[in-house]
This record gives structure tokens, C-alpha cells and sequence, in this order.
């Protein structure tokens, strides 16, 4: 069984394909925070494309970990030499496997802070992108607001620590190029969140003018941040991946990535210093993502939580069984079809009606094997930004809002951190102990869990919104979720 490395790269077997470029002759472009299985899946695969096609060559990928779980990536990219299998899988059981190479090198922020602070300062480096999640850019869900008490932020914003945070690491570039008289590079978010450059701005810019006001106005004026909207379903790894990988492809590969055959990135044009020809790759590159963005946001984001809480309580551990469930797919469809796509604006090109009914067929990919607890995780930075922005919209016209306070109410049932069955689930969420008290409070006061207006803003004053969440949190705690669905299939 062959290691992966550079020096086996002509070794492997020829069913796996393998990057028909000169990795030697790469050279870092672009700096990027977050480097997981999505990005992996998606803007390293699509620069792989470019240079697969001989172009980009100068726009390899320099990654950069910052938290501590981020060490083990370090690890399996050092002893791999930046090399990784994705393994695409589409339902009918064919895999498509190859080998990335758009990797370059990989930086764990915390052995040497100054290390990734001066290679971003390198004038070669025009682009620093960002998967760094939801929660990653320090926003208050309802108020937008920086949060500027965070200890991660308080520490790197007392002069000589040395950077701890994204915010810290990107800035203090910022600062050295501004000082040397380059340009700034520009920064791409490519997280889930509506106006994704936007937020990025506003974090960067109030973190910027905390440490230096001179500095903050700078970043405003100069730093471009572009929005994009990023798809692809990319389970978490599992040893199962990596067996399979070993035996299919005859390949020892520490950490593949596998997701499925679908892949879109719109992304706002907005590149000051250049970047690369992404469109010769299948990147949609457009004037305005909105539209794409709330699409996706709001029918495929907003539908994975319409799915896990009501199907982790029904007993549904993967992803394929809850959405090859009828009753759970007719929810989903209704829910798209009457609640979230009148919040939408045509999107160019792109069938809403086909567009529904794929995200079906993607939920049932039983290949992939997405589990329903990853999509249950971190739901205080998602559901405020994917599920509540249709609600309040709705409200505001006179919509339907039913099927999406159910999700609410859903996810409170969750947050008990007990299934129907008595036994206990794990809550992955950074605040775990307050959704939870709140959640087992919800017993005898069905407001408690919605009466935190630091993620529900005012939607515990609206009546509408009251009298439907409390009718569906009661039949839950009565009937439990299945039952409740059947209840909600039949209502207007």
C-alpha cells in the first residue's frame, strides 16, 4: 500500500488520476484560514481544474490552521506534501476519484504567528480566502454587531501579543503591506452566511479600527471583499472513506475528502490585484451573488435544519433515510415551495422549481453518507442566518410561516439533548449550556428557549409567530416528531 506523497505520485494506480501539472513549479497566490473537507472539495478541486488545464500556476493555495484541532490537518498535509484524494460519489454507486494537488503548503498559526503574517504580506499573495464557519467572523446574529469582548480578540488587541485569531493573523498582514506601501489583498469569505463579503467587512474593519482607527479606515477604503455563494455536500471523513480509499484505489491517504457530484460558486467579480480565471473552471462569476446566495441560503441551508432536528427525533442518524422518507420530503418541498421561495428574487439561470426538487435528490445520495448530527451541529449560527430571515420576511408580507417555526420549535426539542427514546444527544453548539437550559425549561414555560433575543431578536413579541411555535413545541413534547409532520402535511 502506497503512502501519498509527492515522491509515489508516479506510482499510483492508473485508475487514479493525479495532477497532470509540475507541482514544483507552483507558486502561492492565495492564503486560506479553514482548510476542512469543504474547502478541499471546492476551491482547492477548482484550482486543481485550472492547472490541470495548464493555467493558475501561480495561484496555488498556502493554508493556514489556527485552532488547535487544526493540528492535525498540519500533520496529514505535511507527511502528504499538500496531497489529498477527493472521492466524488454520485447515488447510482460510481466513484470518481483524484488526486488534488492545488495545496502548496500548510502554516499552523499558533507554532509561528510571524510565519503566516509575512507570507501574507508577500506581494505574491493577492487573495486571503476564508471557510472559517458561520460563527467565525464574531457577529452578533441580530444586531450585526462586532464583538469586540471576545477573549480571542481582547488578547490580540493588546499591543505586543502576538496574533492568536484569524482577525489578528489577516490584519496585522494588512497593516505590514500597508506599511511597506503594497496593496491590500483582497479577502474572500466562502462561508454560508447571506453577504458573505459584507460581514467579512464589517469584522475586519471594526477589529481594524479597534487596534488602529488610522488603520481601520484604510481597510475600508482599500480592501476588497467579495461575495460568493459556495455548494457542495462534503461529509465529514470517516475511517470507512479512508478504508475504501485504500482498497479501491490502493492508496494510503490519512485524510480524503469525499462529497458528491454536485458543485456551484457564484462569486462577485471584485478582484483589485487579479485572480484566478475561475469561469474556464465552472465558477459562475456574476455582478451581483444575492440571488444566488439567499437561494441557496434559504432553500438548500435552511432545508438541511428543516431535516435533522425533526429527523434525528424521529430516529434518522444519515442524511439519504430522512430525505428518502416521504413524509419528511413533502415537509421539505412545502417549505421551500410556499414559505421560502416567495422571500426570493428570479435568479439568473437557474430553474427554482428543478433547483427544489435536485436538493431532494441530493439529500438522498445515499453514497455520501452525511449524518444527520453534523447538520445539527453549531444551530446558533446557522438557523439565525439561514431560517429566521424568512420568517421575518414573511411576517412583514403576510406569508406562511408555519413549516419554519416548526423548524424552531424542532430544534428547541433537540436542544433537550434527549431523543424520544430516552436516550441522550449530543449538542455541539458553542453555546451548548444555555440552549440546553433553556430547551428543558421550554417544559414549563414554552417561551423560555425563543425569549433569547440575542438569537431571536423580537420574534418572541410577535403573536403569529407565538401562537404557532407553541403549537408545534406542545405536539412535539406530546406526539413527538413524526406525528407532528403528519399534523403539518395536512395544514393550510
Amino acid at each position: 500500500m502506497l503512502p501519498l506523497n509527492a515522491k509515489n505520485l508516479s506510482s499510483l494506480p492508473d485508475g487514479l488520476p493525479t495532477p497532470a501539472y509540475d507541482r514544483g513549479a507552483l507558486r502561492t497566490g492565495i492564503v486560506h484560514f479553514g482548510v476542512g473537507g469543504f474547502h478541499r472539495a471546492h476551491e482547492a478541486m477548482y484550482l486543481d481544474r485550472l492547472m490541470n488545464a495548464g493555467a493558475a500556476l501561480d495561484w496555488a493555495i498556502c493554508g493556514v490552521g489556527v485552532m488547535p484541532a487544526d493540528r492535525r490537518m498540519q500533520e496529514v498535509l505535511d507527511a502528504q506534501d499538500g496531497l489529498y484524494t477527493l472521492v466524488v460519489k454520485a447515488p447510482d454507486g460510481t466513484l470518481e476519484p483524484r488526486v488534488i494537488g492545488s495545496i502548496r503548503e500548510y502554516l499552523f498559526a499558533p507554532d509561528d504567528p510571524e510565519a503566516v503574517i509575512e507570507k501574507m504580506a508577500s506581494p505574491a499573495v493577492r487573495i486571503v480566502s476564508l471557510t472559517v464557519t458561520e460563527g467565525g467572523y464574531n457577529i452578533n446574529a441580530v444586531t450585526g454587531d462586532f464583538l469586540a469582548d471576545d477573549p480571542g480578540v481582547r488578547h490580540d488587541l493588546d499591543p505586543g501579543n502576538a496574533p492568536r485569531t484569524t482577525f489578528g493573523l489577516i490584519t496585522a498582514a494588512l497593516a505590514r503591506r500597508r506599511e511597506r506601501g503594497l496593496a491590500p489583498f483582497t479577502i474572500m469569505s466562502c462561508d454560508n452566511i447571506q453577504g458573505n463579503g459584507h460581514v467579512a467587512r464589517r469584522s475586519f474593519v471594526a477589529f481594524a479600527t479597534l487596534l488602529d482607527p488610522g488603520l481601520g479606515a484604510w481597510v475600508q477604503e482599500h480592501v476588497a471583499f467579495p461575495n460568493s455563494m459556495v455548494d457542495r455536500i462534503t461529509p465529514v471523513t470517516t475511517d470507512d472513506d479512508r478504508d475504501e480509499v485504500r482498497r479501491r484505489f490502493g492508496v494510503d491517504d490519512a485524510w480524503p475528502v469525499v462529497c458528491e457530484p454536485f458543485a456551484q460558486w457564484a462569486l462577485e467579480d471584485r478582484f483589485p490585484l487579479g485572480r484566478p480565471p475561475f469561469e474556464d473552471a465552472g465558477v459562475q462569476v456574476v455582478p451581483d451573488v444575492e440571488p444566488y446566495e439567499l437561494m441557496k441560503l434559504r432553500l438548500l441551508n435552511a432545508s438541511h435544519q428543516a431535516l435533522c432536528y425533526f429527523g434525528y427525533l424521529a430516529g434518522y442518524r444519515l442524511v439519504h433515510d430522512v430525505a428518502q422518507d416521504r413524509l419528511f420530503a413533502d415537509f421539505l418541498l412545502a417549505y421551500m415551495y410556499t414559505e421560502a421561495t416567495p422571500t426570493l428574487a428570479p435568479v439568473p439561470g437557474i430553474d427554482l422549481d428543478e433547483y427544489r426538487h435536485q436538493l431532494i435528490d441530493r439529500f438522498s445520495n445515499a453514497r455520501v453518507k452525511d449524518t444527520v448530527a453534523r447538520l445539527c451541529a453549531e444551530s446558533s449560527d446557522r438557523i439565525p442566518k439561514w431560517l429566521l430571515p424568512v420568517i421575518r420576511h414573511n411576517l412583514d408580507t403576510g406569508g406562511e410561516i408555519l413549516r419554519a417555526t416548526a423548524v424552531v420549535a424542532s430544534w428547541a426539542r433537540y436542544a433537550e439533548g434527549v431523543d424520544e427514546q430516552g436516550r441522550p444527544i449530543e449538542v455541539v453548539d458553542r453555546l451548548r449550556d444555555t440552549l440546553v437550559d433553556r430547551a428543558r425549561r421550554s417544559r414549563e414555560d414554552p417561551l423560555a428557549f425563543i425569549s433569547d433575543r440575542d438569537l431571536f431578536g423580537d420574534l418572541v413579541d410577535n403573536e403569529r409567530f407565538v401562537s404557532a411555535y407553541r403549537s408545534v413545541l406542545a405536539s412535539l413534547h406530546t406526539r413527538g416528531a413524526r406525528a407532528t409532520l403528519e399534523d403539518l402535511s395536512t395544514a393550510a
